[in-house]
């Protein structure tokens, strides 16, 4: 009888320690396969990437690859600095709504009201521009673009440079992705608030959330930690182009970490910014004149991973790539930075979510 007894005690004990030991064993088993991927994209010798995977806003993988500095062989760290492309549309959104809910403006305004002068502007509005409906043709296939790109113009000379270009359909008749849009909204901030694009996002939300290491991207301050950024031509790499970044502007020009960004992640999901309505707006669907769907909110794309509602969006400006995904469903976090514009990491992080959305749904 006791020798049963102690049977069951010992089976029991067997039971318990396994339960313990499987899910950090499981949780490594998910570690070493998101390794396998990201070692065989980012090679130690080559620029890499920071790679964060987080889960109710906790961090659950966050590694770096290759070298930040290819002159000096800086290895990567996560806490490496990078330019985000355009992940910069997201803040440009929010500051817009964070206007809206101050009453500053509203999403129905059209341009013209800002901007009295503007070719058809009292038939786009804010929203139009927020979703990529507008009809303005896309900054980057306007001619002359090149003999721009080192210059450092203010709001107003970048949106004089394109305003009067041809449109490219009425504005709610498509769907056509379009910096320009975005860089009007960054004017619009100006003018609204009277602070320049760069400050307000300092102010009202890199400061506010506390993400220390965010920045409007600048060639001349020092910034730690600063990834360098490169391209590759043939099979060599070689230092990115130079580009001024007023030309980039409100879409393309802000600079963050993995960590910083998990912060405002965490902040669009506890509405700390906005209030719930206005977030949902931003992460809606909204529609075409035709009443036709279209898969992008305000900054952010609205789209489907593996049967779960996915908000993501990609960044590409010269030297750097990079791809966020967010699974609001599962509550995980997937962001890749990277400081070379030949090793895009689109592909790569949606692989990632997809790996950590089933893992967390078993």
């Amino acid at each position: 009888m006791k020798n049963r007894h102690q049977t069951k005690i010992l089976v029991l004990s067997l039971i318990l320690i396994c339960m313990s030991i499987q899910p950090k064993a499981f949780g490594q088993s998910l570690e070493s396969s998101i390794d396998s991927v990201l070692m065989k994209k980012y090679v130690s010798s080559s620029p890499g990437a920071v790679v964060l995977v987080s889960k109710k806003g906790k961090p659950v993988y966050q590694k770096a690859f290759g070298l930040s500095n290819l002159e000096s062989k800086t290895p990567m760290v996560t806490n490496n600095v990078f330019q985000l492309g355009s992940i910069t549309k997201q803040f440009t959104a929010m500051a817009i709504l964070m206007l809206v809910q101050d009453k500053k403006l509203d999403l129905h305004d059209t341009l013209n009201k800002f901007l009295p002068d503007y070719p058809d502007g009292k038939s786009i509005t804010i929203h139009h521009l927020l979703t990529h409906t507008s009809g303005i043709r896309d900054f980057t296939k306007i001619k002359g673009l090149n003999d721009i790109a080192t210059e450092e113009l203010s709001a107003k000379e970048l949106v004089d440079f394109f305003k009067d270009g041809p449109k490219d359909f009425p504005p709610g008749e498509k769907f056509e992705y379009c910096n320009a849009g975005y860089m009007l909204l960054g004017y619009i901030i100006e003018l609204v608030s009277g602070k320049s694009y760069g400050d307000f996002v300092k102010e009202n939300i890199f400061d506010r959330l506390k993400m220390d290491n965010s920045y409007y991207a600048s060639h001349q301050k020092i910034i730690p930690d600063r990834a360098w950024g490169y391209d590759q031509k043939d099979s060599t790499y070689v230092n990115t182009r130079y580009i001024s970044f007023s030309i980039p502007y409100a879409a393309g020009s802000l600079m963050s970490t993995v960590d910083d960004m998990l912060k405002w992640q965490e902040a669009l999901n506890n509405n700390v910014l906005i209030n719930e309505e206005l977030t949902k707006k931003a992460f809606t669907n909204h529609t075409l004149n035709n009443g036709e769907q279209i898969e992008y909110g305000y900054g952010w794309h609205i789209k489907s991973l593996d049967g779960a509602l996915s908000h993501e969006h990609g960044g590409s400006i010269f030297g750097f790539k990079s791809m966020g995904v967010y699974l609001p469903g599962q509550d995980v976090y997937v962001l890749a930075l990277t400081n070379c514009g030949c090793n895009s990491p689109t592909e790569i992080t949606r692989e990632i979510a997809t790996m950590a959305l089933e893992y967390f749904r078993k």
